[in-house]
């Protein structure tokens, strides 16, 4: 007979929910090895002189769960070399029991054969105990490994192995980043036994509210107030689809892609703006504005039947993911420089075809004094550049001094020409000096409007218009602006 463990499910609760065919195996056993004898039908089999050993001691010689799991099978693949073993744990061998996950992986490579015996899961006996029909939807989760990101707050929600007071205590962070502090939530001890015990509680009393171990699970009911479901990506995305829909707004519906160009524009500038502000408020709200204007496009989409919002977030997920061997695959960059020119690199390869000027992907859309910072910086990748600042301050001068021979010539149209000249001069300077040109215009435009402002308050305090007032008066008010800091 070859190597075999043998996993049996001790059920939820007491010895009368064990499976006949199970109490049978246990009983017939020589010996039987538990993951944890904290169970209530444990004290009930051994009156019955069941012969057991359990691995309870190994858990306090580790601070991870998953270390704990992993010398359990250890310990179990080692015996199995030298005997049949019987492997009981609570609940169904296949629900929330991660050294059975374990063992299925690691068995075949032992030449163990792994067999899975019967049991009743310990979420039978939750929804038996809090009356709910697992039709409507639900999750089943593992609180020692809960996260944000997987909770589904529509559906209902059961988070198992709830051990101790550190388990429970992640797992109401983890809660409230998605629900209020007092929103009610079970706790569920023992669920199915004589020692069941069902209490509800607000969220922020739920890692010191009972006695918790390892029978203890935390069920979390669907939400039902739409402040809530607000947080939901999925609410934002019905509400866009309401909006675009049948009976929704007229102006919602009547948008294209090109009549929604000029409002993404908009709010990136307004994202920008409150960036510089330092209002983080503001920020949330303009990043909100933007994240609209791709839900809108992506609607459009939709309703038109060419892509959807997944198809955005797949082609974004694996460009991320492609473009960043350095964190998921094997390769490696030493600093931000070389990770842009892996960037580059890949992004070739991914067009897969030859580029018929260096200058080619450089936007039309976009606004000059940023296109023509881009159209430098590809140029100098391959050595079409100044060397040092001097003699790019030089050409300054240079197309400064042939823009005022045009003007002076009365020569407005080569004095157009002249005028662009210099300032893509300039922006040649701020990119030697590491200074983003859009950025220090932006600034300036800034300090131009504070100062202004200024003027226009001492010129009410005045009791005169602002035309009243002398070019000289105005220029005394900007120099106190500019003493002032603003």
């Amino acid at each position: 007979m070859g190597k075999t463990i043998e996993v049996l499910g001790l059920g939820a609760g007491d010895l009368e929910q064990l499976p006949f065919g199970v109490y049978k195996k246990l009983m017939n056993a020589d010996h039987v090895y538990l993951r944890t004898k904290e169970h209530p039908v444990i004290a009930e089999l051994v009156q019955e002189e069941m012969g057991f050993t359990s691995f309870d001691s190994i858990y306090e010689k580790h601070d991870q769960f998953e270390e704990v799991y992993q010398e359990i099978v250890q310990n179990l693949l080692e015996k199995a070399k030298a005997e049949q073993v019987i492997y009981a744990v609570p609940g169904h061998p296949l629900v929330a029991e991660r050294t059975v996950q374990l063992l299925l992986e690691y068995g075949p490579k032992e030449d163990v054969d792994i067999i899975i015996g019967g049991g009743q899961s310990f979420i039978d006996a939750i929804f038996q105990s809090l009356k709910i029909d697992p039709v409507d939807g639900f999750q089943l989760l593992d609180g020692t490994l809960l996260k944000s990101s997987q909770l589904q707050i529509d559906q209902h929600i059961f988070i198992s192995q709830v051990y101790d007071q550190f388990v429970a205590s992640n797992i109401k962070l983890t809660l409230m980043e998605r629900l209020p502090d007092d929103y009610q939530v079970v706790i569920v001890r023992a669920a199915g036994s004589r020692d069941e015990n069902i209490e509800r509680v607000p969220l922020y009393e739920l890692d010191r509210k009972v006695t918790i171990d390892n029978l203890t699970s935390v069920y979390v009911p669907p939400v039902q107030d739409e402040q809530i479901m607000l947080k939901n990506f999925s609410k934002l995305r019905e509400i866009i689809a309401v909006l675009r829909g049948p009976n929704g707004c007229p102006w919602d519906k009547e948008q294209t892609h090109e009549s929604l160009k000029k409002y993404l524009i908009e709010e990136t500038y307004e994202v920008i703006e409150a960036i510089d502000s330092g209002d983080i408020d503001h920020l949330i709200e303009e990043l909100g504005d933007v994240l609209l204007q791709v839900m809108l496009h992506a609607q459009i989409g939709e309703d038109e039947g060419y892509f959807t919002i997944e198809d955005v977030i797949e082609v974004l997920s694996a460009k991320m993911i492609r473009r960043h061997p350095h964190v998921f695959g094997d390769k490696k960059a030493e600093d931000s420089k070389e990770v842009l020119r892996n960037w580059q690199e890949i992004k070739k390869q991914e067009k897969g075809e030859i580029e018929s000027s260096l200058l080619e992907g450089i936007s039309k859309s976009l606004p000059n004094l940023l296109r023509a910072y881009e159209i430098q910086k590809k140029a100098a990748k391959v050595g079409f550049d100044w060397q040092e600042i001097t003699p790019a301050l030089e050409k300054v001068k240079e197309e400064l001094e042939e823009f005022e021979n045009e003007i002076n010539q009365e020569s407005f149209v080569e004095a157009k020409k002249e005028f662009g000249d210099i300032l893509f001069a300039f922006v040649n300077v701020a990119r030697f000096l590491d200074i983003h040109p859009e950025e220090a215009l932006f600034e300036t435009n800034q300090k131009f409007i504070r100062r202004f402002q200024f003027i226009e308050e001492r010129v009410k305090s005045s009791g005169k218009s602002i035309e009243e007032h002398s070019l000289e008066e105005l220029d005394q008010f900007w120099d106190e602006a500019k003493s002032k800091g603003l």
